[in-house]
């Protein structure tokens, strides 16, 4: 909530504040001049970049990896081109930074790094203080591996399922594919 009441009340109040003191510095129209050149030139580096990403992503999924890098950072390029299309000088610094390869790629890493860190916490990881599983409301241990959609009750008469029994059917298809994708 902090973070959206200094982006839409306070970032606005700070922009206008700005504009107007460079305008006093260099001239209303230079201003005006300076925001428009400011957001041609984004929109140019975060079509460039994307484009670039997109590639980037498709060798990838062709290659049958994960594109979680390129995910990120075509995100922060969304992020990029609204911020460099809205008028100030503050918004078109932020932009660029999203915009350019050499400090997106660094804030993608310490953005990756952090959403990584929050999934595992937040989604009840294993918690080193408790030895064991996070808590979740009405104090039941969360167990990452029950499948929520199955609700086969463990520990009934007549249920021989102990938690520790995963069923399952398995097929070897690597004899019959033809790209040796599996292997």
């Amino acid at each position: 909530m902090r973070f959206l009441f200094l982006l839409f009340a306070i970032l606005p109040i700070v922009e206008i504040a700005l504009l107007v003191q460079v305008g006093g510095i260099i001239g209303g129209w230079n201003t005006i001049g300076l925001v428009i050149l400011t957001a041609f030139i984004g929109a140019y580096f975060v079509k460039r970049e994307g484009i670039a990403t997109l590639q980037t992503a498709q060798a990838k999924m062709q290659r049958n990896e994960l594109p979680g890098k390129e995910m990120v950072e075509g995100l922060m390029l969304v992020v990029a081109g609204i911020l460099l299309v809205t008028p100030g000088l503050i918004t078109d610094v932020l932009g660029f930074m999203f915009a350019l390869p050499g400090s997106r790629h660094l804030i993608a890493s310490q953005l990756s790094k952090h959403m990584k860190l929050r999934v595992v916490t937040q989604a009840g990881g294993f918690n080193q203080q408790t030895g064991g599983f996070n808590q979740q409301a009405g104090g039941a241990q969360y167990n990452p591996f029950e499948n929520p959609f199955n609700q086969q009750q463990s520990g009934q008469p007549g249920s021989s399922d102990n938690g520790d029994v995963f069923e399952g059917e398995f097929s070897d298809k690597t004899q019959n594919d033809a790209d040796k994708r599996l292997k």
